[in-house]
């Protein structure tokens, strides 16, 4: 009977990655929002974090369509949640950053619901 004695190799996790159509436009709003630095740039994709932490990374897509949550001719795939202590305080501090806020709000004292500049739908709440 055959052993394997290699081992499988070690996984961390590095990043999240959204598509976009301005690479550059979309990771200022989230290094405003989230206090991190441009760990790499180039035209079509920026990384941000910190040297060692996982990042949040942003590509260009040439025919990138924004989600139309809660509608679902286009979803919206994926979708960061942060926690704050002030919910209104925070959707201020997003919209005046660029964020825009969803018509649909599913529970609007437990959390809100924004788009980023490029459509993607991102949650605040009091409860993480």
């Amino acid at each position: 009977m055959p052993t394997d004695t290699t081992s499988a190799p070690a996984f961390r996790y590095a990043a999240v990655t959204f598509d976009c159509p301005d690479p550059a436009a979309l990771a200022r709003f989230y290094g405003e929002v989230l206090g991190l630095p441009v760990a790499f740039s180039s035209d079509d994709f920026v990384m941000l974090g910190e040297r060692g932490a996982p990042g949040l990374g942003f590509n260009r897509l040439a025919d990138y369509r924004r989600p139309t949550w809660p509608d679902p001719a286009q979803e919206k795939q994926a979708h960061l949640d942060f926690g704050v202590d002030d919910l209104e305080a925070a959707e201020a501090r997003l919209l005046a950053l660029g964020a825009t806020k969803a018509a649909f709000q599913p529970e609007p004292d437990r959390w809100r619901v924004l788009l980023d500049p490029a459509g993607h739908p991102f949650c605040v709440s009091t409860l993480t």
